[in-house]
C-alpha cells in the first residue's frame, strides 16, 4: 500500500491522488466480490507481483503516464481486495469490515505519498539513491513473500 503512495509520488501531478484513489475504489469492489464468495486464482502471487513491480518502479524511477499508472494499480487492486474480503471473519459486519480496511488502505497510500514527496526533497543524486535503496528493499520483501506463499 505504501508503494502505491510512493509510485503516485513518483509520477507527481495527477497522479498524486488518481492512482490511490484508482486502487482504493477497486480494492473496495473487489473486497465486496471477494465476500461474495467469487473465486480469484492466484490472489498470493497477485499480491507479491504487486510488492515487486511496484517496488521495481519506484527502485528504477519508472516514469510512465498517469493513466498507464492507474491501471497498474488497478489491476494489483483487484488482487488485494479480494483477498480482504475472503478473509473477513464470519462475525464481523461486511459494511463494518469494508470501510476499515478501505480506511487502512487509503492511509498507507497517505504515508507513501508523503514519504515519496519528502524524498523528493532530499536533493536530486539524495532522493534518486534513497528510491532506489528502498524500492530495491521493497522489491526484496516481495521475492520473498513469492518463494514463501
Amino acid at each position: 500500500m505504501v508503494a502505491v503512495g510512493l509510485f503516485a509520488a513518483q509520477l507527481g501531478g495527477r497522479a498524486l491522488w488518481l492512482m490511490p484513489l484508482t486502487f482504493v475504489s477497486v480494492t473496495a469492489l473487489a473486497g465486496v466480490a471477494g465476500m461474495g464468495d467469487v473465486k480469484l486464482p492466484l490472489v498470493e502471487i497477485g499480491i507479491g507481483m504487486s510488492v515487486v513491480v511496484l517496488s521495481l518502479a519506484i527502485a528504477f524511477q519508472i516514469n510512465v503516464p498517469t493513466f498507464v499508472g492507474m491501471a497498474l494499480v488497478g489491476f494489483f487492486a483487484i488482487f488485494h481486495g479480494h483477498a480482504h474480503g475472503t478473509e473477513m471473519p464470519e462475525s464481523a459486519s461486511g459494511l463494518a469490515y469494508g470501510v476499515g480496511f478501505v480506511c487502512a488502505t487509503a492511509l498507507l497510500h497517505a504515508i507513501g505519498v508523503g514519504l515519496g514527496l519528502a524524498i523528493g526533497q532530499a536533493g536530486r543524486s539524495y532522493s534518486r539513491r534513497i528510491a532506489q535503496v528502498g524500492g530495491g528493499a521493497m522489491a526484496i520483501a516481495g521475492i520473498a513473500m513469492l518463494i514463501l506463499s
